[in-house]
């Protein structure tokens, strides 16, 4: 059944969305911020929670929490939308997740917070998922690039002010506020989403396969959990890794295998006929790889050895971060004008690959212009990738498995930054403490022993040689990283080639039904506003 909205009949010929349309992506523009905005204050405001709340060694778990609760729940979001309504899953989500923001700003101790962020990210999980899904459920993919290309320009905003605005916040307001935050924002988006948007009430007549969500939360939660981690709080080889190895492994199969048996499958394996839809799931993992690894590094290194304050971090970002929005808009223009996308997958990868070599190019002697100008190449990368791999995703697929299409797209994405930080992680970190070790000798061992990532702070502590050796481990280090970037970063550009260019739906000459040329069902067609 068509999704519909308040207002008159919307064509793409039209041009000009209807005003209750565009109220509506203002509502969903503010649940995106929502979600990208929440980790990037709580990272900044964590020192100030630690001291008034203690629990220092349960830190990494008020991230780790958050994570593994909004991986796990996103393909379950994705399908209860398919399955009851696209606006009561969305609007479900957003009040999970002021309810865990509201009970994390109360946390007395740090195991209720770790335990509130939990909640937080189950709503979390449904924010993203539910953005995505109603765009397409509203809006032609013709005429979607461009809407999409601008929540792309949110999150790039949400990068680089979250650090300033949680820095902000936490100063003059206390750290209790950096969720506290969250409340009118969700307030608002929940009223204007309540009042504007009208979607037809659905109800699936097949029971929600309890058994698939249980198998695809422990593969997930299994799999993050070995990235977060592997090589940090456990050895790669320890018993407690291989037994999430295992445990995740056999979830997973165990989950595929029930999903050719389920009547409702939380995830239908049919959607992966596509080739289309399979290829974007493959080059959206490798931009979460690489992404989430350059905002790692990247900041690191300019701190470490360029000497840059990190009061800012956002703002050290920013060269990558406004030319992935910019571009992403450009992308999304000239895909509603034109209908054509192939070329953004293709010249993405390549931009992608040469950003994260020339990158892979910077020592001690490499000027911020210089290191801005790399940035701004892969930046310009993933603004090709960043939403043109949903569109073509969700243009793969039947109306009907818009939210699972939108969730998994999500999913791997998230998946493929959890491999990203992971492996990019223990490699530069191998290659800073081997560094150091042939550099500094015992000094740079003891140095690096507990962590090769060292703070402002502690890197001013050292001695003049050993901070020299540091900068020079650090950019061995960021070397190795993004030399391996690069190089997964090729598999994207192949399946680029293999995307085929099927017609986008429901706009200008391109908006006639073809059948599906990549092994897709013929669409259901475009939500028509009404």
């Amino acid at each position: 059944m068509a999704d519909t909205v308040k207002d008159g009949p919307q064509t793409a010929q039209a041009g000009k969305q209807p005003r209750s349309v565009r109220v509506v992506l203002l509502a969903l523009m503010i649940a995106m911020m929502l979600a990208m905005l929440d980790n990037m204050i709580v990272g900044t405001a964590m020192p100030t929670i630690v001291g008034e709340l203690g629990g220092l060694q349960h830190l990494s778990w008020v991230v780790t929490a958050y994570t593994l609760a909004t991986a796990a729940a996103t393909p379950l979001w994705g399908k209860l939308g398919d399955m009851y309504g696209r606006k009561g899953a969305f609007m479900t989500s957003i009040v999970i997740f002021l309810i865990g923001s509201a009970l994390s700003g109360m946390a007395q101790n740090m195991g209720e917070l770790i335990g509130f962020r939990a909640i937080q990210g189950l709503g979390a999980g449904g924010l993203m998922v539910g953005v995505m899904a109603i765009i397409g459920d509203l809006i032609p993919p013709r005429e979607r690039g461009k809407y999409q290309g601008m929540i792309a320009g949110v999150m790039a905003l949400a990068m680089i002010g979250g650090p300033l605005v949680g820095g902000t916040i936490t100063d003059n307001w206390g750290w209790r506020w950096s969720f506290y935050i969250n409340l009118p924002l969700g307030a608002v988006a929940l009223v204007a989403i309540s009042a504007v948007l009208h979607l037809p009430k659905k109800r699936s007549q097949a029971r929600i396969d309890y058994l698939g969500a249980v198998l695809l939360t422990v593969g997930i939660s299994s799999i993050v959990l070995v990235t977060t981690w592997g090589g940090s709080e456990y050895a790669w080889t320890s018993a407690r890794i291989m037994e999430l190895i295992a445990i995740g492994v056999a979830a997973l199969v165990g989950f595929v295998l029930w999903q050719t048996r389920a009547a409702e499958p939380i995830l239908p394996l049919h959607i992966f006929r596509s080739l289309n839809f399979s290829l974007m799931s493959l080059i959206g993992f490798i931009t979460g790889f690489v992404m989430f690894g350059a905002v790692l590094f990247l900041p690191l290194y300019q701190q470490s050895v360029q000497g840059a304050s990190a009061t800012n971090s956002g703002l050290l970002l920013l060269p990558m971060l406004a030319a992935m929005m910019v571009v992403s808009l450009i992308a999304g223009r000239v895909t509603t004008s034109s209908g054509r996308y192939k070329v953004f997958p293709v010249v993405g990868s390549v931009l992608m690959i040469a950003g994260l070599y020339l990158l892979s190019l910077m020592d001690t002697g490499t000027t911020r212009f210089t290191s801005g100008l790399y940035m701004a190449v892969l930046g310009a990368g993933m603004g090709c990738l960043m939403q043109i791999t949903m569109l073509v995703a969700q243009n793969s697929v039947e109306l009907r498995d818009m939210g699972v299409a939108s969730s998994s797209t999500t999913l791997f994405r998230t998946l493929g930054s959890s491999f990203g930080v992971a492996i990019m992680g223990a490699l530069f970190n191998n290659r800073v403490q081997h560094e150091m070790a042939e550099r500094a000798g015992a000094l740079g061992r003891g140095i690096t022993e507990k962590s090769a990532q060292l703070d402002a702070a502690s890197l001013a502590k050292l001695p003049a040689q050993a901070r020299e050796a540091y900068q020079h481990a650090v950019s061995a280090g960021t070397h190795s990283a993004f030399l391996l970037g690069s190089v997964v970063a090729v598999a994207a550009l192949l399946a680029a080639v293999f995307v085929k260019e099927v017609p986008l739906r429901g706009a200008g000459p391109a908006a006639a039904e073809p059948e599906s040329k990549d092994g897709a069902a013929a669409p259901d067609g475009v939500a028509e506003t009404v």
